[in-house]
């Protein structure tokens, strides 16, 4: 039988849709694999290489390590018999605290653009100098809802969850060591969890429902770090940076230096400014720029997936890195001039 030419394309045709899906689904398993690379062996260096690691640091907390026993053991029997009031203060009262100290600070610079030793760092130039106070209004009240009526009753949740555990507020602190792998295991999950739960609010069928709010501040600030709607204060604000204690069974003392350094590395990817010997916001400030790059923490799902690949072409790009001089990178790697200038 001669086969026509139509019915070659037809064939044609569906030979190369189904490439393309199996070329679509190899590419996600990559992915997959690739990610599952990095961070077991990212798991492996921290086991092989945690000693040498941390011998200085333990050598000093060997020595002021009776200094914080006795502290919590003063700050426990004070609560004794009060593990509730205790889990809530350390969880919650006191990261919400250290939240509205720095963000209290970068808003009097961003309300009032002063000093200009701070305003002189500020990433995007023309945006928020000084910012609109309907807009920060605005942003502020959500950020009181969402810390007041969806972080508060899940930090309860969390308390009764992890006193079914365990003891989450025992008499005796975590070993140096084991607080330093929590942490460590605290940040892999972060990553994991906020990038693909970010990801996922992108899509257009949630974005314009939910996330569409966050991105209201294409120039963010510190405190729009949770401006945004319930659902997604609940889902990737809140859940990537709680699951690790629950899983661990942390104590208290080290699930409430893991929500300020949450809070605070939040707030400095938001802030608007890449000051001197802090880490670069340049990352998170790119995606509220355009939107559909860099949706992680640290970048390292982002680059296995190719959602940095826009972000690598740029300025900002070279200028993502710790700066240890007192010259705005702004002015130390400008932009590129336009045609005509």
């Amino acid at each position: 039988m001669v086969e026509t030419a139509d019915s070659k394309r037809r064939r044609a045709e569906r030979s190369s849709a189904g490439s393309g899906q199996q070329e679509g689904t190899g590419g996600l398993w990559d992915s997959v694999k690739k990610a599952a690379f990095v961070i077991g062996s990212g798991i492996l260096f921290l086991a092989a290489f945690g000693n040498s690691l941390t011998w200085h640091l333990q050598k000093f907390w060997g020595a002021s390590g009776d200094f914080w026993q006795n502290l919590w053991t003063k700050v426990y029997l004070a609560f004794e018999g009060h593990d509730a009031a205790l889990f809530f203060l350390g969880t919650m009262l006191v990261p919400t605290s250290v939240f509205w100290v720095l963000n209290g600070l970068l808003l009097l610079v961003d309300t009032s653009g002063k000093p200009s030793f701070i305003t002189r760092y500020r990433i995007q130039e023309d945006k928020n100098s000084p910012v609109d106070p309907t807009k920060l209004r605005q942003a502020v009240k959500t950020v009181l809802l969402n810390q007041v009526f969806i972080s508060g009753p899940m930090v309860v949740g969390i308390y009764f969850l992890m006193s079914w555990r365990g003891d989450a507020c025992g008499p005796e602190l975590p070993t140096f060591h084991w607080a330093l792998m929590e942490l460590a295991v605290f940040s892999i999950l972060e990553e994991i969890l906020f990038y693909y739960t970010h990801r996922l609010f992108h899509h257009p069928s949630l974005y314009k429902h939910f996330h569409k709010q966050h991105h209201e501040w294409t120039a963010p600030i510190g405190v729009v770090s949770i401006y945004a709607h319930p659902l997604e204060h609940v889902i990737s604000n809140m859940l990537p940076v709680v699951i690790g204690p629950v899983v661990l069974g942390s104590h208290i003392t080290t699930t409430s230096m893991w929500y300020c350094v949450a809070l605070v590395s939040t707030t400095i990817s938001h802030c608007g400014y890449h000051l001197p010997f802090l880490p670069s916001p340049e990352f998170h400030d790119f995606h509220h720029l355009r939107f559909n790059q860099c949706y992680g923490v640290f970048g390292i799902l982002d680059r296995l997936h190719s959602t940095d690949s826009k972000f690598r072409q740029t300025k900002q790009y070279e200028r993502h890195t710790l700066l240890t001089s007192l010259t705005p990178l702004t002015q130390s790697i400008p932009d590129t001039p336009k045609k005509g200038q």
